[in-house]
């Protein structure tokens, strides 16, 4: 299935589309501290990041509403955009405590931002954990079956766009995780998914060096999934897990940046989450991801941080890099 055609690879679309954009606070949760940082030492990690009684440190379901400027003629272009949805509105209450979720969701933020979703025309996540997609369906209403997964689609008029190496594990359940991938978070969609198979940054097969560069530029590895936006995979928290990319209003080439690095604090090279398929391919995702961001000045939005989503990347001067925020 295509987005009207404009499923293809390659950067340039020609139509010069922009968008305004808007960061939705989904709603707080919390995650177990240890977890999020993997092999870095508690003594290290919690001197910037505090942690509850349990262990716990307080994140952020960041999603994106992006509105499209320009290209109003080409066909079947999307007026309206999500990127990342958060974990909806469909957990129970015993799920919803052990992770302290706030009594919010996606749907709430964009009642506030005025937006109805059936005026949605684009969703895309970065992944499809729960707390990334679960805000692609919703309970049903009264009057409405949610069939035998007890759900419906969130955005009725959308396409939904998913990378087929993560829709592939999602429904095997290929997760370090035994619960994350939620079926009824993404089968009711089935109608609308468009799946794409974005170029792998390192050739199958292939371990990289730790400083060895991707195959190819970014732009030969992004997959155009509306006009100005894009998707590129970046690896190792799931072999799916993609970036998504689009130019706003102001000129700015922004990308929403998925669990390589979820939060600020997880700027360190080596600051991957015990949750990770594959914590080296992490590590080399980072490596490049930084390195295109501070070179080319774009401006990153974080999937997971609380109090400074968007950030710029400079680097540190000892060989590394710094986020600035914006």
């Amino acid at each position: 299935m295509t987005v009207a055609g404009w499923v293809r690879l390659g950067m340039s679309d020609g139509t010069g589309a922009r968008y305004s954009w808007k960061v939705l606070r989904a709603g707080e949760f919390r995650l177990d501290g240890g977890s999020m940082f993997g092999l870095i030492p508690r003594s290290v990690w919690s001197r910037s990041v505090p942690t509850d009684e349990l262990g716990r440190i307080t994140v952020q379901h960041n999603c994106v509403l992006l509105e499209r400027h320009g290209a109003a003629s080409e066909s079947g272009a999307p007026k309206l955009v999500i990127l990342e949805t958060g974990s909806g509105d469909k957990l129970d209450p015993k799920f919803r405590s052990l992770f302290a979720m706030q009594e919010r969701s996606l749907l709430d933020a964009l009642h506030e931002a005025d937006c109805k979703p059936e005026d949605v025309g684009l969703a895309t996540c970065t992944h499809l954990h729960f707390d990334h997609a679960g805000g692609l369906t919703r309970r049903p209403r009264a009057g409405e079956s949610g069939g035998a997964l007890g759900s419906v689609a969130t955005f009725t008029n959308a396409k939904i766009v998913v990378q087929a190496r993560e829709l592939a594990d999602a429904r095997a359940g290929r997760s370090v995780m035994t619960k994350t991938y939620f079926k009824e978070n993404y089968e009711p969609l089935a109608e609308n998914l468009v799946v794409v198979d974005s170029p792998r940054p390192y050739a199958a097969g292939v371990v990289p060096n730790r400083d060895q560069q991707p195959i190819g530029s970014v732009e030969l590895r992004e997959t155009m999934i509306a006009p100005g936006i894009s998707v590129v995979l970046c690896p190792g928290h799931t072999w799916g897990q993609q970036a998504m990319k689009f130019m706003d209003v102001a000129g700015n080439t922004v990308v929403f940046v998925p669990d390589v690095m979820p939060t600020a604090a997880h700027v360190g090279q080596t600051y991957s989450l015990a949750y990770d398929v594959e914590p080296y391919t992490t590590l080399l995702s980072k490596t490049w991801l930084l390195a295109e961001a501070a070179a080319r000045n774009w401006l990153l939005i974080l999937d997971h941080e609380v109090q400074t989503p968007v950030v710029r990347v400079r680097p540190d001067g000892k060989g590394w890099y710094t986020l600035q925020p914006e």
